[in-house]
């Protein structure tokens, strides 16, 4: 019995490790908080219990292009009072990286309507580039969500459909980019703020 508690028990700093392997410093965050709020967190004083809950809100804000300044000032003032009052080191770690993780300037480009690593799908689209697309079809066998549509190339045919992805039907799990042979799919930034201008 004692051995199988040893194995259940996750220190933060295991986890601020598996965060670190997402390149968006905001997913990481989030990661980071969601596994403290499941497995070390005690739960013996509100700054770290609420704070950490909210933390969670606040960051989905921001990830799904639902975030604003608000957003951020809250994290900082949640973290801020996680290391003022939480009784032990686990609270005082975890707000300490949420601020080292909020010293880029990631979360105010997501506010601003950018993930400039691409890894929050509320910022990014899949384009297929024309000039290197062979419209060889493979993305379009391997989409479960029938979000590619075009025509394969075949001999002595020409007036092709060329291939495209229809954003709308697409659910970015990426496994068009995995099969094109040609690197012809990648993800581009979507410029949020231009909807808000027109506004």
């Amino acid at each position: 019995m004692p051995e199988q508690s040893e194995q259940k028990e996750l220190k933060v700093e295991d986890i601020k490790k598996e965060a670190e392997e997402k390149r968006c410093p905001v997913q990481r965050t989030l990661y980071y908080i969601e596994k403290f709020l499941s497995e070390p967190m005690c739960g013996k004083c509100f700054p770290c219990l609420l704070g950490t809950y909210e933390a969670r809100t606040r960051l989905k804000n921001i990830i799904l292009g639902m975030g604003n300044e608000a957003d951020i000032s809250a994290l900082r003032r949640i973290a801020a009072e996680m290391i003022e009052a939480s009784r032990c080191k686990k609270g005082k770690d975890t707000a300490k990286f949420i601020l080292d993780w909020m010293g880029t300037d990631a979360f105010s480009e997501h506010i601003e309507g950018r993930c400039p690593d691409r890894e929050c799908f509320a910022y990014i689209e899949y384009k297929i580039a024309p000039e290197l697309c062979i419209m060889c079809g493979k993305c379009s066998d391997v989409c479960k969500y029938d979000a590619i549509i075009g025509e394969k190339k075949q001999s002595y045919l020409s007036g092709y459909l060329p291939f495209e992805i229809r954003q709308k039907r697409c659910i970015k799990c990426g496994d068009c980019v995995k099969v094109c042979p040609t690197g012809a799919i990648e993800a581009k930034s979507i410029q949020k703020e231009e909807s808000v201008v027109k506004e």
